[in-house]
């Protein structure tokens, strides 16, 4: 079993509209609703993972005003929602079925559950419309509709069964198994594979990204940081280098993202955020330096194959910032590797950027998520530089390992092992405020 760059990108790489998590209820929702006669939603029924409801919870949701929350996603799906089109299913909702959702929503038509103790992502609606049943599940990734029922009785032949578990027939989890196997050689191979189909792929997903934090630096969204960080670059108050443009980039375009902008993200592992962190560093260094096109591309498909590789090892959600110490050590290879870097300064890299974010806890997405990919983005940047100049974590530092094989592995296992409680904690805290009314 062996896969290519192209088979990679192909099934770690996607578009995405909003928050993964939200948009994962909103595609279930609307897939079960599509298996129903028409006529108006008359409820919807939530079962969610501990992690889609701690992702789900506080972001605003894209196209509707600054609304938020996971009856409001399902409600939204349901309403408005094209199934057909995936990680972009709220593409096609107007103010119209905002209307239709928020009523759904405050008449108390739509229940959420928390699954406290599954593990995994998993999330499941049952809609009624008609005096009929619908049930879509979404279980592994956040596009894999696993199951589909109509008035208790399977539907087995949709279209839209199975989409986002497998890519041409191939399932995701022998991805991630064969990419666990991989050694670092492996993955740098990759991209000298790529073809222009595979090319002009990637530059779609850096303009996407690039769109978004134009947007986050011209309006007033989100919590605003990729903006203070451009204001304090213009007053001489923060340096213009390739650490602060990789931050100003990478923060603004998550501005947009978490504050509801309507546009896609090019999403990396799963995720948008992970997109955001994985592409944008490397296109504010390649300002910077004299690197053809091509390099600037390959650089990017390396930091989503380092991505998936560490998200291969600490799985979709966890306690841990994927943005941080996934997307962050894929930039980080791809910096190294677009500033001219061996294999050895692209490990030193990977490894410097571990030992600097791998506490960075996942406390759900949200506005202040453009503070972490700051941090991210910038440390990244940093750590290859680094790298470049001899400096190289040793082995016998707290998690790092002898390799960066190693040292990837073993954030796997604090974040699959060591953080389960954590979880639990951050979810408890989040949960209390949410009681309590703060």
């Amino acid at each position: 079993m062996t896969y290519t760059i192209k088979e990679l990108l192909r099934m770690q790489v996607a578009p995405a509209l909003g928050c993964t998590e939200p948009v994962a209820i909103a595609l279930a929702a609307a897939a079960a609703v599509s298996l129903l006669p028409p006529g108006p939603v008359e409820g919807l029924a939530l079962w969610v993972d501990p992690n889609i409801y701690k992702n789900g919870l506080a972001v605003i949701i894209p196209g509707t005003g600054g609304l938020c929350g996971l009856d409001m996603a399902a409600a939204l799906g349901a309403e408005g929602g094209d199934p057909a089109l995936g990680l972009e299913v709220l593409e096609p909702v107007d103010d119209a079925a905002v209307a239709r959702a928020r009523a759904l929503v405050d008449a108390g038509a739509v229940g959420v559950d928390l699954l406290e103790d599954h593990r995994g992502l998993y999330v499941r609606v049952c809609a009624t419309r008609a005096g009929r049943r619908a049930e879509a599940v979404i279980e592994g990734v956040h596009d894999n509709i696993a199951a589909l029922s109509r008035d208790g009785e399977p539907v087995a032949d949709s279209p839209l069964l199975g989409r986002g578990g497998a890519r041409d027939g191939r399932p995701l989890e022998d991805l991630e198994a064969w990419l666990r196997a991989q050694s670092l050689a492996g993955l740098l191979a990759l991209p000298d594979a790529l073809d222009q189909e595979d090319l002009d792929f990637l530059e779609q997903g850096v303009r996407h990204n690039l769109r978004l934090a134009e947007h986050g630096l011209e309006h007033a969204v989100g919590l605003g940081v990729g903006r203070a960080l451009e204001r304090l670059a213009s007053r001489g108050l923060l340096g213009r280098d390739m650490l602060s443009a990789a931050r100003i980039l990478t923060s603004a375009a998550a501005d947009a993202r978490m504050g509801g902008a309507k546009l896609p993200a090019m999403s990396s592992a799963g995720s948008g955020n992970h997109g955001l962190t994985a592409i944008l560093p490397i296109q504010a260094v390649a300002g910077f330096v004299d690197a053809p096109d091509r390099a600037r591309l390959e650089a990017v498909a390396l930091s989503h194959a380092v991505t998936a590789y560490v998200k291969a090892h600490t799985g979709r959600l966890s306690a841990v910032c994927g943005c941080s110490v996934a997307a962050g050590a894929g930039a980080a290879a791809g910096v190294a590797r677009l500033l001219g870097g061996d294999a050895a300064q692209v490990a030193g890299a990977i490894k410097n950027l571990i030992e600097d974010l791998a506490g960075v806890i996942c406390d759900g997405a949200k506005a202040g998520c453009a503070l972490k990919l700051a941090t991210a983005a910038g440390t990244a940047v940093q750590a290859a530089l680094f790298a470049m100049q001899g400096v190289n974590v040793s082995h016998t530092d707290g998690i790092v390992g002898a390799s960066p094989e190693q040292t990837m592995r073993n954030v796997g296992t604090l974040s699959t092992q060591g953080m389960v409680e954590t979880d639990r904690t951050i979810l408890r805290i989040m949960l209390e405020k949410r009681f309590s009314g703060l």
